[in-house]
């Protein structure tokens, strides 16, 4: 028979001849670990949410402003088109765009 090692990290308790007969029937090694998380706060976990929850708020204030600036950019458009257009007329009714200062 030929010594065969352990494949991976396997814990140092686990006696050879247990590891060994578990290869030879095919069962595998259950090791428990007795771990419990750490006490407190993982901020890491708390910090992904808020984060883009803050993004998605500047993101929102973002295309507010754009559109404030665009819609003001837009009146302003329109109301030079209108002063220097004058009085347009379709089919004998006249519609002053704009007032004349």
């Amino acid at each position: 028979m030929h010594h065969r090692e352990p494949h991976g990290n396997i814990a140092p308790h686990i006696p050879a001849d247990v590891y060994h007969r578990a290869q030879a029937t095919g069962q595998p090694v259950v090791i428990v670990v007795n771990d419990r998380p750490p006490a407190g706060v993982e901020w890491r976990r708390l910090l992904l949410p808020f984060a883009i929850a803050g993004a998605t708020v500047a993101g929102g204030w973002g295309l507010v402003a754009a559109l404030c600036y665009l819609l003001d950019f837009a009146a302003h458009t329109a109301t030079v088109i209108a002063g220097a257009a004058g009085p347009i007329g379709v089919g004998g009714i006249t519609l002053k765009l704009a007032r004349s200062k």
